[in-house]
C-alpha cells in the first residue's frame, strides 16, 4: 500500500526520545558453589601453613602381660605443609565525564564497575581454587600461585584415561604439585565414584559433596541406583514432573550433595569431604583509589587469598573424564 503524500515518519523526525530499558541484563553466572561450602579462614603471610596427622592403625594384638615392663611407641611427628598466597585483581579507569553523564541502568559508573570487576574476581577465584594447579612460591618478577583442589589430591586418585602415566599430585618437597594429565579420557562411571567415597571413607573423611562438571552431572544422573524417568503428578494441580537428574546420592558411606560447577575442570569428579578444605584470606576483597594522573579515577580491586587443604586424604577425585 503506497502511504499517502506528506506523511511525516518516524524515520524523518529530529527529537524522537529513545527507548533504552533502564536495565541491564547480564547472564553469565556468578554462583561459585566451591567457595560458598569452604570454610574461611585468615593467613598472616604470603605463606600460610598447618600441620596435618593421622592416628596409628588399629592394633588387634594389642594385649599386654599384667605387670610387664611397657615397651615405648615410636612417636610419629606431625606433617606440614603449606600453601601460597595468590593476588588476584582487576583494575578500571572512569573518565570524569563518564561519570558525570546521566547513565541507563545504573546510577553510578563507578559503582557499577567495583561491583562487577568483584564478581569477575569472585569466579576467577572459582576455578584458580578447583582446578589443577600447583603452588609457586613466586619472586621479585613472577607472581605467587595457590594450589587448586585437584592438585592437592594424592591419595584416593583414579584414572579412567590412558595414553600415558600421570605424573604425582600432592604436597611435595615444599610445594604443591600439579599432575599431568593423560592424552585419552574414559567415561564417568558409578562404579569408579562409589571406589573414591570408599576410598575417603577408609581414610577416615566422610565425603558429603561430589563436584563436577555440567556433562559429567549428567553422567552422575544416569547412574543406575537412581529410577530413571519418575513421573509424579501433583496431587492438588494438574501439574506433572519428570525426575531426571540427581541432587542427592547415597551410598554405603552416607549422603553426598551432587552439586555441577561451571568453573572447576568437567574432565575431573571431585568426591569431597567440605569440613577439610576453607580459603584463607591475607587481605580480604578490597578495593583502592590509585594516584590521580589527569580527568579520570583508576581503581584497583583485588583479594589475596590461598586454598587450605586441611587434610586432602578425606578428599579424592576421578579424572580423566570424556566432557562430550
Amino acid at each position: 500500500m503506497t502511504v499517502p503524500t506528506a506523511t511525516f515518519q518516524a524515520f524523518q523526525a529530529i527529537g524522537n526520545r529513545e527507548d533504552l530499558t533502564d536495565f541491564i541484563y547480564n547472564i553469565s553466572p556468578v554462583e561459585t558453589p566451591f567457595m560458598s561450602l569452604a570454610a574461611r579462614e585468615t593467613a598472616t603471610n604470603t605463606l600460610h601453613e598447618w600441620q596435618t596427622d593421622s592416628l596409628a592403625t588399629a592394633n588387634t594384638a594389642n594385649a599386654a602381660i599384667e605387670g610387664d615392663n611397657p615397651t615405648n611407641t615410636s612417636v610419629v611427628p606431625t606433617v606440614r605443609v603449606g600453601n601460597y598466597c595468590q593476588i588476584s585483581q582487576k583494575t578500571f579507569q572512569i573518565s570524569g565525564t563518564q561519570q558525570a553523564i546521566r547513565h541507563a541502568g545504573r546510577k553510578d559508573e563507578m559503582a557499577y564497575q567495583l561491583a562487577k570487576t568483584s564478581k569477575e574476581i569472585k569466579r576467577d577465584m572459582e576455578a584458580i581454587l578447583t582446578q589443577n594447579h600447583g603452588s609457586n612460591a613466586g619472586g621479585s618478577g613472577s607472581a605467587r600461585q595457590s594450589a587448586g583442589v585437584e592438585a592437592w589430591l594424592s591419595s584416593n586418585v583414579t584414572t579412567l584415561g590412558s595414553g600415558g602415566s600421570p605424573s604425582s599430585s600432592g604436597f611435595q618437597s615444599g610445594i604443591v604439585q600439579a599432575p599431568v594429565d593423560n592424552s585419552t579420557q574414559g567415561t564417568l562411571t558409578e562404579a569408579a565414584a562409589k571406589a573414591i567415597i570408599r576410598a575417603c571413607w577408609n581414610s577416615g573423611g566422610n565425603p558429603d559433596t561430589i563436584m563436577v562438571g555440567p556433562f559429567n552431572k549428567t553422567k552422575v544422573s544416569a547412574f543406575s541406583g537412581i529410577l530413571v524417568n519418575n513421573v509424579f503428578q501433583n496431587a492438588n494441580t494438574s501439574k506433572i514432573t519428570i525426575v531426571a537428574g540427581a541432587d542427592l546420592y547415597r551410598s554405603d558411606f552416607g549422603e553426598h550433595k551432587v552439586i555441577p560447577n561451571r568453573f572447576n575442570r568437567d574432565r575431573t569428579a571431585l568426591v569431597l569431604t567440605m569440613e577439610y578444605w576453607a580459603v584463607a584470606y591475607l587481605r580480604p576483597f578490597m578495593q583502592t583509589p590509585l594516584a590521580k594522573t589527569g580527568d579520570s579515577d583508576q581503581r584497583q580491586m583485588l583479594a589475596e587469598y590461598t586454598l587450605v587443604s586441611r587434610n586432602q586424604a578425606a578428599s579424592g577425585k576421578v579424572t580423566d573424564l570424556t566432557t562430550s
